[in-house]
């Protein structure tokens, strides 16, 4: 069985609870001995691409778990539709994992698009590239 999780490591642009970087540190421990693949995601860095990318004024929590889902979306993709390359997660902790402990992935995704203009837009190379 593999295990792969999806963690959001806090950033206080976006929320300013006092604990969320307590938990941040205190999961790291588990994430490291009882994961097999961690794709993290940068809070600040969803606001600031909401912010800079989708000119979105003041992003909501929404928005930000759009983006989200769009990359869960974009990983899970050779889980669901047959391919040669990372068929399943064991294959990709082979061909991306170097040593059993480093399982943290950072993720990328293009096109970006806001929740409303996403059937709207017209997508250019230089964005997708």
């Amino acid at each position: 069985r593999m295990m792969a999780t999806y963690s959001v490591v806090p950033s206080p642009k976006v929320s300013d609870t006092v604990v969320e970087p307590y938990n941040a540190t205190l999961s790291i421990h588990q994430l490291v001995e009882n994961s097999d693949e961690t794709f993290c995601i940068d809070n600040e860095a969803l606001y600031d691409i909401c912010m800079r990318t989708l000119k979105l004024n003041n992003p909501s929590y929404g928005d930000l778990n759009h983006l989200v889902s769009a990359v869960m979306s974009g990983v899970t993709t050779c889980l669901r539709f047959p391919g040669q390359l990372n068929s399943d997660l064991r294959k990709l902790a082979v061909n991306m994992v170097p040593f059993p402990r480093l399982h943290f992935f950072m993720v990328g995704f293009a096109p970006l698009t806001s929740r409303g203009a996403h059937s709207f837009r017209a997508v250019t190379v230089p964005e997708l590239t």
